[in-house]
C-alpha cells in the first residue's frame, strides 16, 4: 500500500493485509502488557484517588443490578470518597458511563485488565486514524508515541475513566471521517450510526470532555448542513440525532437519583464544585475567575510539556513540524481544534491537574501523538526524500533517527521510572497492609465488622477493596469517627456481625478483637 487508505482498511477484510497492520497490532498488545504492568507493579490494581474509589463502587453497584442502594445506617462511619448519601439513597457522583464499563470487570475479577485492554484498544485506532490520515509509516511511529507516552501509561494503569474516554473519543473520530465518505456499499449508514453511539457514550462518561470532542465536528456538521449533499446532511443528522438521544439519559440519570432533571450529583458532595466562573464556583471566597483558570491552564499545560513523551520540558519538540506537513489533511485540523477547545472548556473548572498528569486534556493524545510522528517523518525528509539515494538524506534519516531513538530511550530509562515510581504507593495505599485481612486466622471471624481507627481516611479506604456496596460481603469496615459513634455501632451489629479492631496508624499488622486502651472509650 502507498499510505492511502482504503474504505473497509480499518474495520473490514483488509485489517491485516500488510507488514505495517502486522506491526501495529504487535504495538498494541505490548501497549496491553505494559499498561498490565504499571497497574501491577505501581497501583497494585487497587484505587488510591477519591475518583477512583468512587468508580470501584459504583462499578460493583451495577455489577449487582443497582444504581442506588439505601444509605446505610452509620453512613458517616461507612464513608465512601465522592459517594452521596441523599433523600435515603447511597449513590456515585460520577456518570454511569464509565462505572457500567468497569462493572464488566468487577463481573469477571479482572478488574485489573479493563483499562489495559482499553489502552490496547486505543493504540490500534491510534493507528488505524494515522494510517486513514497520514499514511502506515508515520501511523505506526505515531502509536509506538502513544504507547510509551508517561501520561498514557499513567492512566492505563488506573482505575481512572481517561483510556476509556480515549477510546471512544478517537473511535468517533474515524467514523465521523468514514461517515462523510460516499458510498454505494451496503450498511453505508454504520459509520454515522457508531460515530454518533462513541459521542453519546462520550457524553455519558465525560460530558466536559465530549462537548470539547464535539465542537471541531459540529462546526464541520453546521456547515454541511447548509452546504453539502443530501446524503451527507442525512449522515450528519443521523450522528447528532442518535448522540443527542444518548446525551438526553445524562439528565434521566440525575433524575433517577436525586430526583430533579438538573441536579448535579457532583454539587451534593461538594456545593461548590460546579463549572463556570464567580461566587459559589470553586474553593476561592470570591469564586473562580479567568485569572485562576488562566493560572491552572499553564500549570496543567507545563506538567503536560513533560508527561506529553518523556522529553522533559520539550514534548512538544515536533508538533510544529508535523502541523505544517499535515497542514491540509483533516487530521491536523481536527487534533488542534480538539486540543484547543479541551483546553478552552477546562479552563472554565476550577481545579486543575498534574499530579497523575494534565488528564482534562488527554483524549488530545492520539493527535498529537500523530502530529508528532508526521513532524519526524518530514524532519527526516519525507517518503519521497528517503526514496531518493542521495547521501544528504541519508545522512537527514540518520540524524532524525538517532535523535528520535535517544529522546524514546531517554524516556523509556529514565523519564518514566522516575515519574512512575513517585505513584507508587500513593497516599501510603499498599496492597500489603491487606494482608492480615487475607489470612486464614481471619475465616473463623467472618462475617465481620472491623471498626478502623487512623487519623486519615487512606488506611481505611484501602480496606474498601474488600468491600461490598450493600455492606453483605463477609467483610466490612466502618472508620472510627467518635466513642459514643463506635460503640453504638458495635451494639448495632452485635449478634449479627464479630467485631473486630484495625489501628494502621499504631499496629498495621494485628487485627485485635477488642478496643485498644485510649481508643473506643469516653
Amino acid at each position: 500500500m502507498n499510505g492511502h487508505w482504503k474504505r473497509s482498511g480499518w474495520w473490514g477484510p483488509e485489517l491485516m493485509e500488510n507488514l505495517w497492520d502486522r506491526l501495529a497490532l504487535l504495538l498494541s498488545l505490548a501497549v496491553i502488557l505494559a499498561a498490565a504492568l504499571v497497574g501491577s507493579l505501581i497501583y497494585e490494581n487497587m484505587p488510591h484517588l477519591e475518583d477512583e474509589f468512587a468508580y470501584l463502587w459504583q462499578a460493583k453497584a451495577i455489577a449487582g443490578g443497582h444504581l442506588t442502594l439505601p444509605t446505610p445506617e452509620f453512613s458517616k462511619s461507612f464513608l465512601i470518597p465522592f459517594v452521596i448519601d441523599f433523600q435515603g439513597q447511597r449513590f456515585g457522583k460520577y456518570p454511569p458511563g464509565w462505572p457500567a464499563a468497569l462493572s464488566l470487570g468487577v463481573r469477571t475479577g479482572m478488574i485489573g485488565w479493563v483499562n489495559p485492554l482499553l489502552a490496547g484498544l486505543s493504540a490500534w485506532l491510534t493507528y488505524q486514524l494515522g494510517k486513514r490520515t497520514l499514511g502506515e509509516k508515520t501511523a505506526l511511529l505515531g502509536t509506538l508515541l502513544l504507547g510509551t507516552s508517561p501520561l498514557f501509561l499513567i492512566q492505563a494503569g488506573s482505575l481512572l475513566s481517561h483510556i476509556w474516554s480515549l477510546a471512544l473519543a478517537t473511535a468517533f473520530f474515524l467514523f465521523w471521517l468514514d461517515s462523510l465518505e460516499k458510498e454505494e456499499a451496503p450498511f453505508s449508514w454504520l459509520p454515522s450510526l457508531t460515530a454518533g453511539l462513541c459521542l453519546g457514550v462520550l457524553a455519558l462518561t465525560r460530558p466536559l470532555t465530549a462537548a470539547a470532542v464535539a465542537l471541531p465536528f459540529a462546526i464541520q456538521g453546521a456547515i454541511v448542513l447548509f452546504q453539502g449533499p443530501g446524503w451527507k446532511r442525512k449522515r450528519i443528522l443521523l450522528v447528532g440525532g442518535l448522540a443527542l438521544v444518548l446525551v438526553s439519559l445524562y439528565f434521566v440519570w440525575q433524575y433517577a437519583l436525586t430526583g430533579s432533571l438538573f441536579t448535579n450529583p457532583y454539587a451534593l458532595w461538594w456545593p461548590y464544585d460546579k463549572y463556570g466562573f464567580g461566587e459559589g464556583h470553586g474553593v476561592a471566597q470570591d469564586g473562580h475567575s479567568l485569572l485562576q483558570g488562566w493560572r491552572n491552564t499553564r500549570f496543567s499545560l507545563k506538567v503536560a510539556s513533560s508527561d506529553l513523551f518523556g522529553w522533559l520540558r520539550f514534548s512538544w519538540i515536533f508538533l510544529p513540524f508535523g502541523f505544517w506537513a499535515a497542514r491540509k489533511k483533516p487530521l491536523a485540523y481536527f487534533s488542534a481544534s480538539i486540543t484547543g477547545s479541551l483546553v478552552l472548556i477546562y479552563l472554565a473548572y476550577w481545579v486543575s491537574s498534574w499530579l497523575l498528569g494534565s488528564r482534562y486534556y488527554f483524549e488530545a493524545l492520539p493527535g498529537l501523538a500523530l502530529l508528532s510522528a508526521g513532524g519526524i517523518i518530514w524532519l527526516a525528509g519525507g517518503e519521497r526524500a528517503q526514496k531518493k539515494n542521495r547521501p544528504l538524506n541519508k545522512l537527514r534519516l540518520l540524524g532524525i533517527t538517532v535523535i528520535v531513538s535517544l529522546l524514546i530511550f531517554s524516556n523509556i530509562y529514565f523519564y518514566l521510572p522516575a515519574r512512575l515510581g513517585r505513584l507508587q504507593g500513593l497516599y501510603g495505599i499498599e496492597r500489603g497492609d491487606l494482608e492480615i485481612f487475607a489470612s486464614p486466622e481471619m475465616e473463623e471471624y467472618q462475617p465481620a465488622l472491623v471498626i478502623v481507627d487512623a487519623e486519615d481516611w487512606m488506611p481505611y479506604g484501602s480496606t474498601l477493596v474488600l468491600e461490598s456496596p450493600a455492606l453483605d460481603s463477609p467483610l466490612i469496615f466502618a472508620w472510627s469517627i467518635g466513642p459514643k459513634t463506635d460503640r453504638r455501632l458495635r451494639d448495632y451489629y452485635q449478634g449479627e456481625r464479630n467485631i473486630l479492631y484495625y489501628y494502621p496508624d499504631r499496629d498495621p499488622g494485628r487485627i485485635y478483637t477488642y478496643p485498644l486502651n485510649g481508643s473506643l472509650i469516653e
